[in-house]
């Protein structure tokens, strides 16, 4: 009896571990940028794996360098915000979690978005200095010699 109780208090233990490395996560975070790729993969287990470019410039050298993150999505509400983006080019947040492993039923990164947000350009408003009529005081005028 006492040997089952320890066998069934280890398997829970490892069932416990293996949810949490298969469902929690490493890391959260943010990125921005324009999506360059978004695609269905998978023989068995279908995920969208998608780019994101970040753009970049590079004090160093002084050039544009692009940089891009690898992600993969899972919820249909966030792949529709993806499609959208792709189609219109809109500059955008990704809201993602780095899980611990990457398996191989999950996708093909170990970066998984969970929410896309939109950035709204707002064009600046110039503000000018209020005119006001021109008043002319009076100017005294002063002899001095140098």
């Amino acid at each position: 009896m006492k040997f089952k109780i320890t066998l069934l208090i280890i398997l829970l233990l490892l069932i416990s571990v293996a949810y949490y490395l298969t469902a929690g996560y490493y890391s959260k975070g943010e990125r921005a940028g324009t999506i360059s790729k978004l695609s269905e993969r998978g023989y068995v287990f279908k995920t969208y794996e998608g780019v994101l470019n970040e753009g970049g410039y590079s004090g160093e050298t002084g050039t544009l360098t692009p940089r891009y993150f690898d992600f993969s999505c899972k919820t249909d509400s966030t792949i529709a915000k993806l499609q959208r983006a792709l189609k219109t080019g809109e500059r955008i947040t990704l809201k993602y979690s780095e899980k611990f492993f990457k398996f191989p039923w999950n996708g093909d990164t170990k970066y998984f978005i969970d929410d896309v947000e939109f950035i709204i350009h707002q064009t600046p408003v110039q503000t000018f200095p209020a005119q006001h009529p021109a008043t002319t005081a009076p100017v005294s005028k002063t002899d001095s010699t140098l």
